[in-house]
């Protein structure tokens, strides 16, 4: 079992840190029409897939904002890829506003939400502590939703920007000994579909990455390592490159690998067989 993991400290204190200092654009820099260069706002940027993600950006010459909870490693990847650092715990009060008005203060203009932070917690869920559950659901889900009402309303107004949300494939089909992580992630997958319909003419999209295991620390820290010999862990930059598929494409929704669409089709076409599929393998 794994214990929730140690807050960051007050959205306050997160502020008041001295960020990296933003680079100069970078030549050749991949714009929206303008001189000025595409700019992104990532969560999760500390380490696993929202670091990778931070890497394919800055790659493609973006201009980058990075939160996450350890600020040691967060300003690590920052430097490698000369961005902005903002360490906060997004689920403390009004950090979501004040990641969003710093945001627009470094680089003037969030053109790409890549809400990637997610934690996990691994057992039965009658054993699992109150104080599991309601972080895992605060972290995985109601933080992403206060940051992307603070962000999209800027897009809206400036007529163009894009969300991506980083779901699982457990949120499509559920996984046994994660319940809660399984209920947010499915959360966030009918969140993605109902403001897609509420943002059709803004020119504003959203999209839906969903990857299944990811070669991360993020079994470690849910207190279990996986075990299964399928499917296979692939590597975080895999998942980074479906975002960058969904950003330079447009694309709604991408499963990472992609075959993994295969068993959420069964699952809504034949949900008896499914289940008694799941049962026998888990």
């Amino acid at each position: 079992m794994s214990h929730a993991p140690s807050r960051a400290g007050t959205a306050d204190e997160a502020f008041a840190r001295t960020p990296v200092p933003l680079p100069e654009p970078a030549p050749g820099s991949r714009t929206d029409g303008s001189e000025r260069p595409s700019t992104a706002l990532v969560t999760g940027g500390s380490s696993g897939i929202g670091a990778a993600v931070a890497r394919r950006l800055s790659a493609e010459g973006w201009r980058l904002v990075l939160n996450g909870r350890d600020t040691e490693r967060l300003h690590h990847v920052a430097e490698q890829v000369r961005a902005s650092a903002f360490p906060a715990d997004l689920t403390l009060p009004g950090a979501d506003r004040q990641l969003t008005r710093f945001a627009l203060a470094r680089v003037g203009r969030v053109d790409l939400l890549v809400a990637g932070a997610g934690i996990g917690w691994a057992g039965d869920f009658c054993a699992m502590p109150a104080s599991a559950l309601e972080e895992v659901i605060d972290v995985d889900l109601v933080a992403t939703l206060r940051l992307v009402q603070q962000v999209v309303p800027h897009m809206v107004e400036a007529g163009s920007g894009r969300v991506v949300l980083v779901g699982s494939l457990a949120g499509a089909v559920g996984v046994r000994g994660e319940a809660v992580y399984s209920a947010a992630k499915a959360a966030l997958g009918a969140f993605a579909d109902a403001l897609r319909y509420e943002l059709r003419g803004t020119g504003v999209g959203i999209s839906h990455v969903v990857p299944g295991v990811v070669d991360t620390p993020f079994f470690e820290r849910r207190g279990a390592p996986y075990r299964r010999s399928r499917p296979k862990p692939v590597p975080p930059e895999r998942v980074a490159d479906a975002v960058w598929t969904a950003v330079s494409r447009g694309r709604d929704e991408i499963y990472v690998p992609g075959w993994l669409r295969l068993p959420v089709r069964v699952r809504g076409t034949a949900p008896a067989l499914y289940r008694r599929l799941a049962a026998v393998f888990g």
